[in-house]
């Protein structure tokens, strides 16, 4: 019998390596897999390298990850914000390196690798610093119907961390409203998907229509309780 349910967070996080690619899922406060990064940094893994939409807020969460410096590397697109001090220390102190990726190509270069496409052009970056490889060399560009475009390869992740709305046995995720954001593409890029959820259903009980990553791409799926907001409300 398929069961992908993990009994705690500690289960579904065993066996991540020392040098992983981690993408987590995330957009602003939107959908961030908060126990499943409090477990990551229980876990004790090192050398990460971490992809995902920004670099932390205060000092927990993403934040409270880099702080441990068992993160080798971040690729996002949003590094610096009002509260992204942690990062700010670290990437100054030359402790983190970090690879900016425009927000549009982030999110293709995961999709690619999750689709099977090897590269793709696209004008975004053209004829700036960030149509350079990390070396300083120049990206490979073309001229397509009288555009310049810049060749972006797929980014390919050893672990995603996503956090769903509810989920069943067999590991089919639906999501809830922005919650979504970057978590399909990002479990279908990974060799390996956990999820977070706040509801397990039976199996059956999801409409297919409404299922919008498949049980094919998720590994382990683990349930973590609603965190209330100081509005009243709950965290996406």
């Amino acid at each position: 019998m398929i069961n992908k349910i993990a009994n705690s967070v500690a289960e579904a996080l065993a066996g991540i390596q020392d040098g992983a690619t981690i993408m987590i899922g995330g957009f602003g406060t939107a959908g961030i897999p908060n126990e499943l990064i409090d477990g990551l940094i229980a876990h004790g893994a090192k050398g990460l390298t971490i992809v995902n939409n920004n670099a932390g807020n205060g000092d927990t969460g993403l934040a409270g990850l880099l702080k441990t410096g068992r993160v080798r590397k971040i690729i996002c697109s949003f590094p610096r914000q009002t509260d992204s001090y942690v990062f700010d220390e670290l990437y100054r102190s030359g402790k983190l390196e970090l690879e900016l990726v425009p927000q549009g190509n982030l999110s293709e270069r995961i999709r690619a690798a999750g689709a099977g496409i090897g590269a793709f052009f696209t004008p975004t970056g053209y004829g700036t610093e960030l149509a350079k490889n990390a070396d300083g060399t120049p990206k490979e560009t073309r001229v397509i119907n009288g555009k310049p475009y810049v060749l972006e390869y797929p980014i390919h992740g050893d672990v995603a961390l996503i956090k769903a709305e509810s989920g069943d046995r067999w590991g089919n995720l639906t999501y809830r409203m922005t919650a979504r954001n970057f978590g399909p593409s990002m479990a279908m890029a990974c060799k390996r998907t956990v999820a977070s959820v706040h509801e397990i259903v039976e199996l059956g009980a999801m409409d297919p229509e409404t299922i919008v990553t498949p049980a094919l791409f998720v590994s382990q799926i683990v349930k973590v309780p609603r965190q209330a907001t100081q509005a009243g409300g709950f965290k996406q």
